[in-house]
């Protein structure tokens, strides 16, 4: 059998975080009462005009800027016309001629190295509202709250070879959404939608072979798993004699299978116009530059800085730096508590833990950075035990508490009395005479038991390595 190439590129979808939709003020909140979230803008009323949405633009321009995209300070929104009942207006407001953004590119970090993923345009748009399908009823309904919600379409140029290479690019593009905040990115939630374009080639090949384009990507494992099997669909198809047919698929999670939809259409069959409701974007060099100021430090070059600056081994300063919320977080507590370890441990280890146990977002923590890192500080001088620590950060966690006043307040600080703790000692010495001696005869083991007698007596808020140097002398 001939050995073949996979060629992939991709048509992301990203909606966008604004406060409402593109072309009306209806919000764009997820999870609404179907159809709540409409007015006659959205669903396409005769007579109802739009009006852009001016955050959509910034926001397009953040990104494009991000992919190292050339921007189109004047660019114009079209009209692609097709018939379906998701699509109120029988027509959808994209951009075909002169999109924002267009010739940018994007680093991966691929299997053998870092890899250069050209990005042929991006454009902004409106999404189509949602068809729910009732078995029950044997009818299917349609919910516009998501219809004209603002999408940022990124198409790559046929640059991957795999499903490793599309997720990193994914990864890649999440990350700068997340970065810049112009999205959350959630599959589940369908703000992030991958169409897969892919072709199979012998290898050696120049020319490309016949694409498929392939839909309904919920989640990352079924992109990769789309493409392994579309892959070989195609080989086998080629392998029999026949031709892969150029068709838009739709793939079936639980059946992990795709079926055709409808021929693949171009540019042509939806007759795309200028739209004449729309003026066109007119962006100026001031506003471009304020847009540019406005770009943060992205994850890869903050991980670097905070392995050079925090000491950080590459493991954490990556998990650090997943989340900008979280990085931010963790660099204004490290200024207060002087600690860049073990603030990068109570972020790793209590943080995530509580953020997973809750079912809660990253973005969602609250906490200010000094009272971490006053709980750090008394760790670190022996004021309270980790036990305490962490019972006293749940806390933290969840309602922001000042943790000194909290702690006195509950009696939580530690002894740091001499005589209390001398006395609690000799009281331990006397009533365990027996061990004292087994201790002096050279059996240096019960030293513990011996602590764990104090500790008992004190309700364990002696200083354990105070108790132990007492003990010894004592001893």
């Amino acid at each position: 059998m001939r050995q073949y190439e996979t060629v992939i590129g991709l048509e992301v979808h990203v909606e966008l975080s604004t406060q409402t939709k593109i072309f009306c003020g209806c919000s764009t909140r997820f999870g609404a009462p179907a159809n709540a979230n409409t007015c006659p803008v959205c669903t396409g009323m005769p007579g109802a005009l739009p009006v852009l949405n001016r955050k959509v633009v910034e926001y397009a321009l953040a990104l494009g800027l991000a992919m190292n995209c050339k921007v189109n300070q004047y660019c114009c929104f079209d009209r692609k016309n097709y018939f379906y009942p998701d699509n109120p207006q029988n027509y959808q407001i994209s951009q075909l001629y002169l999109p924002i953004c267009r010739d940018g590119e994007i680093e991966i970090e691929a299997a053998k190295g870092k890899k250069i993923v050209r990005i042929h345009e991006m454009h902004m748009e409106e999404d189509a509202g949602k068809l729910i399908h009732d078995e029950e009823l044997g009818c299917s309904l349609v919910d516009y709250n998501r219809s004209g919600v603002p999408l940022l379409e990124i198409v790559s140029e046929p640059d991957m070879k795999n499903a490793e290479e599309v997720i990193a690019y994914l990864e890649k593009i999440k990350m700068l959404c997340q970065y810049l905040g112009i999205s959350d990115c959630k599959l589940q939630e369908g703000s992030m939608r991958a169409d897969v374009n892919l072709s199979v080639r012998p290898i050696g090949s120049a020319e490309l072979g016949t694409r498929t384009e392939m839909k309904n990507l919920a989640s990352f494992r079924a992109i990769t798993k789309a493409i392994e099997v579309e892959r070989a669909r195609q080989i086998g198809l080629l392998e029999a004699g026949g031709q892969v047919e150029q068709e838009t698929r739709r793939w079936d999670e639980n059946k992990e299978c795709s079926y055709p939809m409808r021929s693949k259409e171009d540019a042509k069959d939806y007759r795309y116009f200028p739209d004449p409701d729309l003026q066109p974007v007119m962006i100026s060099d001031e506003w471009l530059e304020r847009v540019k100021k406005e770009i943060p430090e992205f994850a890869p070059d903050k991980k670097l800085r905070f392995q050079a600056e925090y000491g950080l081994s590459e493991y954490d300063a990556a998990l650090l730096t997943q989340n900008r919320h979280v990085a931010g977080l963790y660099e204004e507590t490290v200024k207060l508590s002087n600690n860049p370890k073990k603030t990068a441990n109570w972020f790793m280890g209590e943080c995530m833990r509580l953020l997973k146990e809750k079912g809660m977002d990253a973005k969602e923590l609250k906490f200010t950075p000094k009272h971490l890192a006053d709980l750090i500080l008394s760790l670190d001088k022996g004021e309270i035990n980790q036990e305490i620590a962490k019972a006293v950060f749940e806390r933290i966690f969840e309602e922001d508490i000042e943790p000194l006043a909290y702690m006195k307040v509950n009696n939580l600080l530690m002894i740091s009395d001499t005589a209390a703790i001398e006395a609690a000692v000799d009281e331990a010495m006397k009533e365990n005479a027996k061990v004292v001696e087994e201790y002096r005869s050279g059996k240096e083991k019960v030293l513990g038991f011996l602590v764990g007698q104090v500790m008992k007596r004190t309700k364990g808020m002696a200083s354990p390595g105070m108790v132990t140097e007492m003990l010894k002398a004592k001893l």
